[in-house]
């Protein structure tokens, strides 16, 4: 495993006494792996409860909590989900003390998916009481990797790491480049990206784009568009000569435990990727759902599940093919 955000060899400050004087709380994942690849895992103080990657973070106290039963099947946890937000409720919350006790200069999070975080505002209201200089709230907005990189600069700006942020985007676009050149140009296979097993969602956002370098289309979605429901009738309908199965926020493990949920239909045993083999589960907790540094490495994987005869498998373990 490649390992893009855990490059967290220390950085370069432009300031000369800017390391010593930041406190990084990181809100999702995401961020905590940018701050890392920016080679400041020494300078955070707090985590979010999902933050797991790298594993070293997991010394940091946990500012935030879940008020969902992630332990639910999946038609119960998009059930749960569903009323909450119709009902106005917050998934998340923000554990104001242990936040205050970190003494944050920055905090990094996000504002484009109440579904993943916390909520901006929540942030703003557990750190509206804090003595002393309020801590620079920095926000992360991926759709896709234009929007990586921009992030990714903005981030090494604010922290005070810019020539180190520019190095690390400089190694993650040429990882992208060596998979670009690398993919066959005359058979473009049609792949689905199941985000969600019950009910069927389709993945969007920067999975179409990350789909067409790896050298595949996706059967639905055009880049940047939000995740869609999907009917059967349209999976099926689609043809797609590649499915990979990769439910947000689900560990590889957690896939293969609960995704008889597909194969008990009718109609999984019909569709042309499952009569081809060409099925395959994906880790989308650590890699495609999360939109961070390490969906370079998504690439890589998505590469060699598609075009298996021109890239070895050196991502063993992150995908399984149970054909």
């Amino acid at each position: 495993m490649t390992g893009t955000a855990g490059a967290t060899g220390g950085a370069d400050f432009d300031g000369a006494d800017s390391e010593s004087t930041l406190r990084i709380v990181t809100l999702v994942p995401a961020a905590t792996e940018a701050v890392c690849c920016l080679g400041l895992e020494s300078r955070l103080v707090a985590r979010s409860h999902e933050c797991n990657f790298p594993s070293s973070v997991g010394r940091l106290p946990v500012c935030t909590q879940t008020r969902l039963d992630s332990a639910e099947a999946s038609a119960r946890i998009d059930a749960d989900v569903k009323q909450a937000l119709r009902q106005g409720r917050p998934l998340y919350q923000v554990r104001a003390d242990v936040l205050r006790a970190a003494r944050p200069t920055h905090i990094v999070t996000q504002d484009q998916c109440q579904v993943c975080a916390v909520g901006l505002d929540d942030v703003h209201r557990a750190i509206s009481g804090m003595d002393g200089v309020p801590p620079i709230v920095v926000t992360i907005s991926t759709l896709g990797l234009c929007d990586l990189w921009s992030d990714l600069e903005r981030l090494a700006a604010t922290l005070g790491v810019v020539a180190h942020g520019e190095r690390q985007i400089a190694r993650l676009r040429d990882r992208l480049t060596v998979v670009a050149d690398r993919v066959p140009t005359n058979v473009v296979p049609r792949v689905a990206c199941i985000e969600w097993m019950d009910p069927l969602m389709i993945s969007g956002n920067w999975v179409p784009e990350l789909v067409e370098i790896a050298g595949g289309r996706v059967i639905s979605g055009d880049r940047g568009e939000p995740s869609a429901w999907l009917t059967w009738e349209s999976l099926m309908a689609a043809a797609a000569d590649v499915i990979i199965v990769v439910p947000c926020g689900f560990s590889l493990r957690r896939t293969r435990a609960e995704w008889d949920v597909l194969t008990r239909r009718a109609e999984w045993s019909q569709l042309s990727a499952v009569e081809h083999g060409r099925v395959y589960l994906m880790d989308g907790d650590y890699f495609l759902n999360r939109p961070g540094p390490r969906l370079v490495e998504s690439v890589e994987i998505l590469a060699e599940i598609i075009h298996p005869d021109h890239f070895a498998p050196d991502h063993q373990g992150s995908a399984w093919n149970p054909a």
